[in-house]
């Protein structure tokens, strides 16, 4: 029997994306962290059942937090423990990486905003950005540029034949 190949293996290990973040904010620095989770929390990422999209990040004394994440309990998970499903859950970061945070956040004016959380290897890893809050304006000109991209390309395709 012949060895897979690591290269072809399924990457889909994402668990939740927050499909709003780039519509609401201009995404500039992304950054990754592992998550403080408790038994209960874990069993129910591993059922995929988590929302990240109305969620932020906040820094408080030298901490970073996740708020507004959703985590239900499964039913079956824990029975001797209270399942809080929107506790605060800290990231954990490296003091460098935080103080660059606190920094660009308090000086400079960004958000922090989650973009997925997803499995890397056996820990739960949260990919989250810097990011400023987009006008009205700069939302219609995406959009308008998306769907010239879109038309363009249509026009390429037809061209072609």
């Amino acid at each position: 029997m012949a060895k897979k190949n690591s290269k072809s293996k399924n990457n889909d290990n994402t668990i939740a994306r927050n499909k709003r973040a780039s519509h609401e904010y201009h995404l500039e620095e992304r950054f990754e962290a592992g998550l403080e989770l408790q038994g209960w929390e874990v069993k129910t990422l591993r059922a995929g059942k988590a929302n990240i999209a109305d969620s932020y990040i906040f820094l408080k004394n030298g901490e970073a937090w996740l708020l507004n994440a959703t985590f239900p309990p499964l039913i079956a998970a824990s029975s001797h423990v209270v399942c809080d499903p929107l506790r605060y859950r800290k990231l954990l970061l490296k003091r460098r990486e935080l103080d660059n945070l606190v920094g660009k956040v308090e000086r400079q004016g960004y958000s922090i905003i989650p973009i997925s959380l997803y499995w890397k290897k056996a820990w739960v890893k949260i990919s989250f950005a810097l990011a400023k809050g987009k006008q009205d304006h700069d939302k219609r000109n995406d959009v308008k540029d998306r769907e010239w991209k879109v038309q363009k390309e249509r026009m390429m395709k037809h061209d072609a034949r």
